[in-house]
């Protein structure tokens, strides 16, 4: 792989025009790389484990859309049969097989879920998740985790992870103190502090909301015992427990983070890989919750483009794809590979990192400390990261520009991709100054 500086001129122009009439130039914060430095490169076409961008360069990639595309870019199966969907049409505002097809599908691949409901993003699935466990228990609180980002509906943007840690902004403007009041925030992985806010509000909190992994202060992975705690001491106090797996549903395992640890949530919260790299979302759970679901119950929510057949036909045709045990063998030996070979380069270069790993998500933090909550992520050199990051696109690696994101593997990486990930990972970190 070359080390020549690559050429951007057509994404600089880009990003001039975009700032013109976009916040920021971009659709999500973090892709402006603002915390990296630098202007973003744009982005053209993908295919299998790369991306090209508008001056033609070539990278490996380890976005894969922020999850989605576990199969890789443009899977000549997904984009033939969404060539076959779009033939009759990209939406009706009206019901059709395919949503039940895929429904049934993650009904059967994660029992806890009796019953699912589409939407058309992650933030819609857990702020509908959340006005469902209050209208089931009577109750108004609930418990997020500090660094845990459920979407940026109001009540879920107190101490949230992701792109409000990168650019480090503490609680939105715009949120009102009244709802940022119900949210109770606790440290991921500290059970003693979940205890003492049920027994501070035995009968007022409706859930503890959690990603079974986090993934948004870069990938934090849960204490042992800490998942089965949270579902113990919801069932004490009646609260229920939702699983955000947004992220993790359908990557760490066919079955998500709940077959992975065997826990069974009240709800579940999914999106990304179940719509195969178009936008979707879903809540699902037991009979009895999703019953208070307007048609049948009183809890109202809907959508104009919930459950439109091409996100339904991306999805069906990925989960048949993914549903082999050999595709998750296959994610957690790359993932291995990557992570241990990124901790050797590192080494040798004498600069201290911990790399949290859940089969085929990872971060490198630049800390020698174990990374076990939000406050230990913070401790992470973020310079040291915005640098490693920017040597990496130099030579061809399209890293997340984030030290709070999880890089994504998929399918399509190959071999080859891990040794010129590390040599790249290698020559990269040579470049940082030690001390």
């Amino acid at each position: 792989m070359s080390n020549k500086m690559r050429e951007t001129q057509k994404s600089r122009r880009l990003f001039t025009d975009a700032r013109r009439y976009l916040p920021g130039g971009v659709d999500s914060p973090v892709r402006s790389f603002k915390a990296v430095g630098g202007a973003p490169v744009f982005i053209v076409k993908g295919k299998g484990s790369k991306i090209y961008d508008a001056d033609d360069n070539e990278y490996i990639d380890y976005i894969s859309s922020w999850g989605p595309l576990i199969l890789g870019h443009a899977h000549s199966r997904v984009s033939a049969a969404l060539n076959r969907c779009i033939e009759n049409g990209t939406s009706f505002g009206a019901a059709t097989e395919l949503e039940t097809k895929l429904a049934r599908m993650i009904c059967e691949a994660m029992p806890s879920i009796e019953m699912v409901r589409f939407v058309n993003s992650g933030t819609e699935a857990t702020m509908t998740a959340l006005r469902l466990a209050r209208a089931y228990t009577g109750r108004e609180k609930i418990i997020k985790f500090a660094g845990c980002y459920h979407g940026h509906s109001d009540g879920l943007l107190v101490s949230a992870g992701s792109g409000v840690a990168t650019l480090g902004i503490p609680d939105s403007p715009g949120v009102p103190e009244a709802t940022a009041r119900t949210t109770l925030v606790a440290p991921y992985n500290d059970m003693k502090a979940i205890t003492r806010l049920f027994e501070k509000y035995p009968d007022k909190i409706a859930a503890v909301i959690v990603e079974p992994i986090a993934a948004n202060m870069g990938v934090v992975l849960p204490s042992r015992g800490f998942l089965s705690g949270l579902r113990s001491i919801t069932k004490k106090y009646g609260a229920l427990l939702i699983f955000d797996e947004v992220i993790t549903g359908f990557r760490v395992a066919y079955g998500g983070a709940q077959q992975l640890y065997g826990i069974k949530p009240d709800l579940t919260c999914l999106g990304k890989i179940i719509g195969g790299g178009l936008p979707v979302g879903a809540y699902g759970g037991r009979c009895d919750i999703m019953e208070m679901i307007a048609p049948l119950g009183n809890v109202y929510q809907a959508g104009t483009l919930s459950g439109n057949p091409l996100a339904m036909t991306a999805g069906i045709e990925t989960l048949k794809i993914l549903n082999s045990k050999s595709n998750y063998q296959q994610l957690e030996e790359t993932g291995a590979i990557l992570q241990e070979g990124l901790a050797s380069v590192a080494c040798r270069a004498g600069i201290p990192v911990t790399i949290p790993r859940a089969g085929s998500l990872l971060t490198v933090f630049f800390t020698d400390k174990p990374v076990t909550d939000y406050k230990s992520a913070k401790m992470s050199d973020t310079r040291i990261f915005a640098k490693f990051f920017g040597e990496l696109l130099n030579r061809g690696i399209y890293w997340p520009p984030s030290q709070f994101e999880a890089a994504f593997l998929s399918l399509a990486h190959t071999p080859e991709d891990m040794r010129n990930t590390l040599h790249a990972a290698g020559q990269a970190l040579k470049k940082i100054p030690i001390g």
